[in-house]
């Protein structure tokens, strides 16, 4: 069976090298190396940065699961993206802002991203956090409880969309306070 088939079974476009060695079942670096050049040579991967690769366009693929991705490791949605998709506040947000073990500013794609780094043992404490389709996604509360850790004196426009309770508690469980 052909390695692309492989890959287009899965339900994912992006993948590490690691990950297609994985898929493949090919140890031997330089053979991974050369069967990764050949497919992007054919145009069925696409490289999108050193060591990551996508089998559709860049502008096709979800910006959420990008900038994830290009994380490599835990990370989710939060803090000004969440809460302007909320309508806590009303600022324009030009760049994707995540939560995880690094802090990095980057652009890939035309996107913009930034990942506001969180400890490891405030960051795997899930309270607040939900999973849709593959991505992990800060609630409002857990968003406002996560930019308070950051900025403590942000401020929100719409106050009445955040239930402080549940902010408060959040903090708590997650360790912020």
């Amino acid at each position: 069976m052909y390695k692309i088939n492989e890959l287009l079974k899965l339900q994912q476009n992006l993948f590490h090298t690691n990950d297609l060695a994985l898929i493949w079942g090919i140890d031997n670096k330089n053979t991974l190396y050369t069967g990764i050049k050949r497919y992007i040579q054919k145009g069925i991967l696409i490289p999108v940065q050193k060591g990551l690769y996508s089998t559709i366009p860049l502008d096709q693929l979800d910006p959420i699961r990008l900038g994830i991705s290009l994380i490599h490791g835990f990370a989710y949605l939060s803090t000004e993206s969440v809460l302007a998709q909320e309508g806590v506040i009303s600022q324009a947000v030009f760049a994707i802002t995540l939560v995880g073990s690094i802090s990095k500013r980057f652009e890939v794609g035309g996107y913009h991203f930034i990942c506001r780094r969180l400890k490891d043992e405030l960051l795997y404490r899930t309270v607040g956090i939900e999973e849709k389709d593959g991505v992990f996604i800060a609630k409002i509360e857990r968003a406002v409880a996560d930019i308070l850790y950051f900025d403590p004196k942000y401020h929100f426009d719409n106050l009445s969309k955040i239930g402080w309770t549940k902010v408060r508690q959040i903090q708590k469980e997650v360790g912020y306070i």
